[in-house]
Order: structure tokens, then C-alpha cells, then sequence
């Protein structure tokens, strides 16, 4: 099965698998970006993330393998008369081709290599003083039941980002428990690791 088969099946269920409230870290860490920058939200799926920026007054593009989440993105946005660009492709094939003012995302399961990979991209496809935001669940989250994969190879470590973060400044890098209320998909207590880091 690929992410899109994947992903599509995920979200064909009625409803928002992960609602419709953006990522309360990105909700407390979206000020540090520039009103006049593109902001681009990687593996948005569904649009939480993306809507609430765009309401915002951000100029906002989502990415994210599975038409069906972008579809769900789309009639939300109309609901909240806002405009999200959308791209419908596996984020292992994202090529930037454009500079944007802040990067995030949220919960994508990668492989170490692919992690790599897209850091890279993202470095690379960063404005000077741009913005990367990430929240990710942490190597420990394998022995909680509040979301996220059942397999080691997809949950990180700090230094899975530490050691491969190259053109960017740490300003926070962090394993935290947080308790989280993401629709059915993400609820209770959780180990996620933290990132906010800037193109220097």
C-alpha cells in the first residue's frame, strides 16, 4: 500500500480524523512568521494547520499525498471563505520550487533516510529568517495509545533532528508530554518532540 492508498483510507471516514483545530504547538509558535511570506504546510492532510494560518492572513500552500484529505481541506476552506493552494503528491517526491517564509509539520511518519531527505529540501527551500515548526512523536509514544504508529522506524529521537539539521538555527528542540485533543485520531497523553528552528 502506498501513502496515498494509505492516507486515503484514513481519511475517507466521516468527520476530521485529527478535527478541525490546528496543532496547539503550532498555534503557540505561528507569530514568529512574516504576514508578507509563504508559508508552506508539508503532510497537512485534512487542513487544520493550513486553514487556521490562511484565516490568519497568511498566503498558505498544502502538500499531502492523499487527494482525499485535500478534499476535505478544500470544502473547509470554502466554509471558512479562505484560500489554501494544495499540491497532491508523496512528500518523498516534493521538489521546492519556490522560497517560502516558514515550513511546518505535524505528525508525518518517515523513515530516518526520507527525514533526512526532506530536512534538506526544507533547508534549501527556507528564505533567510524563515521558519521551520515541527511536532513529531517521540520514540517513547510506542507505549502510549493517543496516536501515531506502532513502529520505532517511525517515531524520532531529538538527535534524529540535532544530527541533520545542517543551514538552521535551534532555537527549540525539545521531548515533552503534552495531552492531546485531535479529533478522534489524536487524544490523551502523548511523548512528542518539539522543533523550532530558523534559516541563518
Amino acid at each position: 500500500m502506498n501513502q496515498q492508498e494509505f492516507w486515503n483510507k484514513k481519511f475517507s471516514r466521516d468527520g476530521y480524523l485529527y478535527g478541525t483545530k490546528p496543532n496547539q504547538f503550532i498555534k503557540n509558535s505561528y507569530d514568529n512568521f512574516k504576514k508578507n511570506e509563504k508559508v508552506l504546510c508539508l503532510g497537512e492532510g485534512e487542513g487544520r494547520n493550513a486553514i487556521f494560518l490562511a484565516k490568519e492572513g497568511f498566503d498558505v500552500e498544502a502538500i499531502d499525498a492523499s487527494d482525499v484529505g485535500l478534499n476535505k481541506l478544500f470544502e473547509q476552506s470554502i466554509l471558512e471563505n479562505v484560500k489554501v493552494k494544495t499540491n497532491c503528491i508523496d512528500i518523498n517526491n516534493w521538489q521546492a520550487d519556490k522560497k517560502y517564509g516558514a515550513i511546518l509539520f505535524t505528525f508525518m511518519h518517515l523513515q530516518i533516510e526520507e527525514l533526512k531527505s526532506l530536512l534538506e529540501k526544507i533547508e534549501t527551500a527556507l528564505k533567510d529568517k524563515g521558519f521551520l515548526i515541527v511536532e513529531v512523536f517521540a520514540k517513547s509514544q510506542i507505549e502510549k495509545n493517543s496516536g501515531g504508529p506502532k513502529d520505532l522506524e517511525l517515531l524520532y529521537s531529538m538527535n534524529d533532528f540535532r544530527d541533520n539539521i545542517k543551514s538552521l538555527k535551534i532555537h527549540k528542540l525539545e521531548e515533552v508530554t503534552v495531552e492531546l485533543d485531535e479529533g478522534k485520531g489524536h487524544q490523551g497523553e502523548a511523548s512528542v518532540i518539539r522543533l523550532i528552528a530558523q534559516k541563518v
